[in-house]
């Protein structure tokens, strides 16, 4: 489609270029012979012209708006997937708001840049060209003035085109900020108005506001010198063809006919520059956004990810971390020299206080991240030896801050998965979730708001845990699953759990001794570093921290 309409672009823009010769041929050779046949059949032949020029053009417009939007849709939709597949590592690099900028405003640019690169991009060129040719074969001496002036033009044209890619990254890097605080309140309104924080908040997204204003006025001030600039010169040729022309017209060396047909092609030439001028203001900024996408499809994602060949662990335990340290960044180790491993069945309980690096373990195996040093096993196979969709089925999760999607309860559950009906009615109850689905008019079926909103805490943190628990894998890991539920619904959850789920290995993460104090293996973390392994008891009597913790929560029914 693409060729097609390239292809019949320049056919009409060559019929086009003739009009003007076709112009000056009537006006010097046949209208003094004064033979009206030949004066109508010539004018029929311009309109004719005319009119295959112009029904070119449109369908040569229609089509390159038709292949701008298809290229784009494509390129959104390949780095839509490719975000999707990228790495968690990658995804903090790149940062989520500056994603979705990616996704939306950057494509956007993308397709108005293609749009007019093939309305223009051939056009424009060939007018020149072609224009230049035409006034050298009419008046060579005339022509002579186009060329002094095209070179200025040329290189206004370039300097500017090499200053707007900079300048417009750095206008779409401005809208990536103020995307941030967007999302951010979009998310956060409430807890903004429940502290009383939407006027500091609306002063943040004004200053941030006043950051891309200032550098939209900033890269377009700089831009929109050229069209200007491109006019006075322009103007400046026109008052030189005008004055050489009519002094040569008077001197018998040129004819009017030739001179209005040299204007004409003057004008075709100066809308062509113009029109040049205008696309690289957008090639900049088209180019400065393709830029920022092609930084991201052209990154690695998990898809890329060779299966590896570590050496095999001990295949008696269904999990174990051998001597694991980890960074999120580099600057320091966030986990230090890990060392743990339970049986298939088993259960481990993860404690400790906030940033002790609890949920790092459970994102290092579902290898969101890779170890810096050491290794993870599961099953007694280093977890760099698997396929990452592959080694992720073998999991049911419930994360901290998980999502719920604006879908059924029975969808919710589901996610796309084949559960029977028998499943999910088992993930329902094991999760303590039946009573208040089955007290919803609509059951199962009803519909969930964006993240669950229309349910309470607890309702969704259930709904959670039944999507883990219908999913058919070997392991469970629940992180921090159960801290919106009160202590009873969370004593016969965890009786619940056993009693149905009792032979798959699971891993809590937790806040609550009680969430874990049944657990087959305790793990107390602090500062990234293991404080002490043992059970709820060993732990009570042999383990500062874990004590500290227990007591704390006495209060709390820590004994059901």
């Amino acid at each position: 489609m693409l060729i097609l309409g390239l292809g019949i672009k320049s056919l009409g823009t060559i019929i086009e270029l003739f009009l003007p010769e076709i112009l000056s041929f009537i006006l010097d050779d046949i209208v003094p012979s004064r033979n009206k046949g030949s004066i109508i059949f010539w004018m029929a032949v311009m309109i004719i012209c005319s009119l295959v020029a112009l029904g070119m053009n449109i369908f040569a417009n229609r089509n390159a708006s038709k292949v701008a939007r298809n290229i784009t849709e494509h390129l959104r939709q390949d780095l839509f997937d490719h975000s999707l597949y990228l790495s968690c590592a990658k995804t903090d690099e790149f940062t989520i708001p500056s994603l979705e900028g990616r996704l939306t405003s950057d494509t956007y640019h993308v397709h108005r840049m293609i749009s007019m690169l093939q309305r223009m991009g051939i056009r424009a060129p060939m007018i020149t060209i072609g224009g230049l040719i035409m006034t050298f074969i009419m008046d060579a001496y005339l022509a002579m003035i186009f060329v002094t002036i095209i070179p200025l033009m040329a290189i206004l044209i370039y300097f500017r085109a090499t200053k707007g890619v900079p300048l417009f990254t750095a206008v779409q890097k401005a809208i990536d900020r103020l995307t941030s605080i967007v999302r951010e309140n979009a998310q956060g309104i409430r807890v903004i108005k429940a502290l009383s924080k939407t006027k500091d908040e609306g002063e943040r997204f004004f200053h941030s506001n006043q950051k891309v204003r200032d550098k939209e006025i900033h890269a377009n001030e700089i831009m929109a010198m050229i069209n200007p600039m491109m006019n006075f010169f322009l103007y400046l040729g026109m008052l030189a063809v005008i004055a050489v022309g009519a002094r040569r017209v008077s001197l018998g060396l040129s004819k009017v006919g030739t001179l209005l047909a040299f204007m004409s092609y003057f004008q075709m030439i100066s809308r062509s520059l113009m029109a040049v001028s205008r696309m690289f203001i957008m090639y900049s900024r088209g180019m400065a956004s393709t830029k920022r996408i092609m930084e991201v499809l052209n990154s690695e994602t998990e898809k890329q990810w060779n299966i590896g060949n570590y050496p095999d662990g001990d295949d008696r335990y269904a999990i174990e971390f051998k001597d694991v340290t980890f960074s999120y960044v580099g600057k320091r180790d966030n986990l230090s020299h890990i060392n743990m491993r339970i049986k298939k069945g088993e259960s481990l309980g993860i404690i400790g206080i906030t940033g002790s690096g609890k949920t790092s373990i459970l994102s290092l195996l579902l290898r969101f991240y890779d170890v810096k040093e050491g290794a993870i096993y599961l099953n007694g196979k280093d977890i760099r030896n698997y396929d990452p969709r592959t080694l992720r089925k073998h999991f049911g999760i419930v994360m901290q801050n998980d999502f719920l999607f604006a879908d059924t309860i029975e969808e919710n559950i589901s996610f796309g998965r084949k559960i029977s009906e028998e499943e999910r009615e088992k993930a329902i109850k094991v999760a303590q979730a039946s009573d208040f689905i089955n007290e919803l008019q609509e059951g199962k079926k009803y519909t969930l708001t964006n993240k669950g909103a229309n349910l309470s805490g607890g309702q969704r943190q259930r709904l959670l845990l039944a999507r883990a628990f219908a999913s058919p894998s070997d392991f469970l890991l629940l992180d921090d699953a159960s801290s919106a539920l009160d202590y009873q619904t969370d004593a016969k959850l965890r009786k619940a759990l056993k009693d149905n789920y009792g032979k798959k290995t699971t891993v809590i993460v937790a806040q609550r001794v009680s969430s874990i104090q049944t657990c087959d293996q305790i793990v107390v973390l602090e500062k990234g570093k293991i404080q002490g392994i043992g059970k709820h008891k060993e732990l009570l009597e042999t383990n500062a921290i874990y004590q500290t913790i227990a007591s704390s929560q006495m209060g709390g029914a820590l004994f059901e």
